[in-house]
């Protein structure tokens, strides 16, 4: 492997009887790299995870983490850390007694855990017992334990699953932090948004094979038009200005969005048409006030990409 990639995947395949769950995949993950994997549910997510976990091992082709060839008979490298559904945790123990169980599993001390617990905001938490958590909690508390290994390489699913948006920002800014010193992260989500704040690259799966991997800029580039909601300080005048837009087409009114604001309107254009109406209505003196697509161009994407199968 050359240096600066913790993980090289090339022509994975993996079966499960006759269902075949990966297909020819290939993956190339940079250190300090947060990389995002999605997919359709059965999409191979989750085996995929799995193999870089060393809880499973492919049935054809190369994988080497952390610059060392794996597979069956030959053993994962140190350094690699995460979980897939979900943390494996002993419920009628604290996060801290789970931690420090954790530690004396490894081999290591415990001085680490209560900065991993810092890390993930469980320190006033530390001494409950975790039957009690919510699955935010959990899964807060499964970051702290791959935390406790300082990995190289970390692999999550769902890593913000039941978190709420307090929750979300804090994991978020422990993922960060750990890429900028170099540890390579792979994480799934069904959510386009947190890919947007977390993640230069994905990789994106579709019945066991990429359909997609590059950076997230490539992904929604070459979509075609997208609808998006217009407020503005006048919208008899947006929709007039509007209609006169070479290549903006304003769409049939939405009863729900019109009762919940009449001054917003739906169009449809590609970014260009967009940019010209938007030097339109300023020069008609109306006011944007609102600009945003109907559905994300990252989701717009996903969905062009996998038939419109859901996530």
């Amino acid at each position: 492997m050359s240096d600066g990639l913790a993980v090289r995947a090339r022509a994975i395949g993996k079966a499960f009887g006759e269902v075949v769950a990966l297909d020819g995949v290939d993956l190339t993950i940079a250190e300090g790299e947060v990389h995002g994997l999605v997919g359709p549910n059965g999409a191979g997510k989750t085996t995929l995870l799995g193999l870089l976990l060393g809880l499973a091992h492919a049935d054809a082709g190369d994988l080497e983490i952390l610059g060392t060839r794996v597979g069956r008979g030959l053993p994962l490298p140190d350094g690699v850390a995460g979980f897939v559904d979900g943390p494996g945790l002993y419920p009628a123990l604290s996060a801290r007694q789970n931690l420090a169980a954790l530690a004396r599993l490894r081999g290591d001390g415990t001085d680490g855990i209560a900065d991993a617990l810092h890390q993930v905001g469980l320190t006033d938490v530390a001494d409950d017992r975790v039957r009690g958590f919510s699955l935010g909690m959990r899964q807060r508390l499964g970051l702290a334990a791959a935390l406790l290994t300082r990995p190289r390489l970390l692999v999550l699913d769902e890593p913000a699953n039941g978190l709420d948006p307090a929750g979300t920002r804090h994991v978020h800014r422990v993922l960060s932090g750990l890429a900028a010193r170099g540890t390579a992260v792979v994480l799934s989500s069904h959510r386009m948004d947190e890919l947007a704040a977390l993640c230069r690259e994905v990789t994106l799966l579709a019945a066991g094979r990429v359909v997609f991997s590059g950076p997230l800029s490539e992904l929604a580039a070459d979509l075609d038009d997208l609808d998006y909601r217009l407020r503005t300080s006048d919208a008899d005048t947006a929709r007039r200005v509007a209609a006169g837009t070479p290549h903006v087409r304003v769409l049939a009114d939405d009863d729900v969005l019109r009762r919940q604001d009449a001054d917003t309107l739906l169009v449809r254009a590609a970014m260009p048409a967009l940019d010209d109406l938007v030097a339109r209505l300023v020069g008609a003196g109306v006011g944007v006030r609102e600009l945003a697509p109907v559905v994300a161009p990252l989701e717009a994407a996903f969905l062009a990409l996998t038939g419109g199968e859901s996530s």
